[in-house]
């Protein structure tokens, strides 16, 4: 079985070093890049599972990419960054990282929290099919497209396509704050109660839902939310 890779961005060479060395000795593989255009070019040769991402970037705008990434990547992101206000990890959640660790940190809780990232596809008992069809939509997670009844197509990010696929996996079932904090792996707070409910208003935009009133997303005030529909997998 090969080990999973980890693509490590940030242009101060010590954390590189020290969190290449950490995750080398944890069984991962590594590389490593000090600017986002080697790091943008380095996907193209490879698909890591984990970006661990600086957004103090000299070259390019770091939130920008996690974004992009988001989009257009179906690997985990994981933020490491100096700026610690709950402004900024909460901007990162909502631009689609999957996690946001403040430096200065010990490696080995970027270890233990890549480990969490990556635990749950490997011992979840989800389904093997990566095409979900529901109320006249089509959700490619091989792709992180949703396609509609007239064959329009729409991205998905990483981040959104874990609340979609656990929605799917769950329907016409109460899912509550915590058991989506468990399922998706991310910190607990303020930070991730507002993560969550950026992830789902953007769901319920592409989904074409009536925010006052969306008949497929149901926020269950106090509780939760209960996905409403007959879903089928392929």
């Amino acid at each position: 079985m090969t080990a999973p890779h980890v693509a490590i961005l940030d242009d101060e060479p010590e954390i590189r070093r020290m969190l290449s060395d950490a995750l080398e000795e944890a069984g991962f593989r590594t590389t490593c890049y000090a600017r986002a255009t080697e790091f943008e070019a380095g996907l193209k040769r490879a698909q890591p599972d984990v970006c661990l991402v600086d957004l103090g970037l000299p070259d390019r705008d770091g939130l920008a990419l996690v974004h992009r990434l988001a989009l257009e990547q179906g690997a985990a992101i994981i933020i490491i960054s100096g700026r610690a206000q709950v402004h900024d990890r909460v901007t990162g959640l909502e631009l689609g990282a999957d996690d946001y660790i403040i430096k200065p940190f010990d490696p080995a809780e970027v270890v233990a929290r890549i480990r969490a990232r990556l635990r749950k596809p490997r011992a979840e008992a989800a389904p093997a099919a990566q095409t979900a069809d529901f109320a006249g939509w089509r959700a490619q997670f091989d792709r992180y497209v949703l396609t509609d009844a007239a064959g329009r197509e729409t991205p998905f990010s990483h981040a959104e396509g874990e609340v979609l696929r656990l929605f799917l996996e769950s329907p016409n079932r109460l899912i509550t704050r915590a058991q989506m904090q468990e399922a998706l792996g991310s910190g607990a707070g303020e930070s991730f109660d507002r993560a969550m409910d950026v992830r789902i208003s953007r769901l319920r935009t592409k989904l074409g839902e009536d925010p006052k009133n969306p008949r497929l997303i149901k926020t269950i005030y106090g509780a939760g939310y209960i996905f409403l529909g007959e879903v089928r997998w392929s």
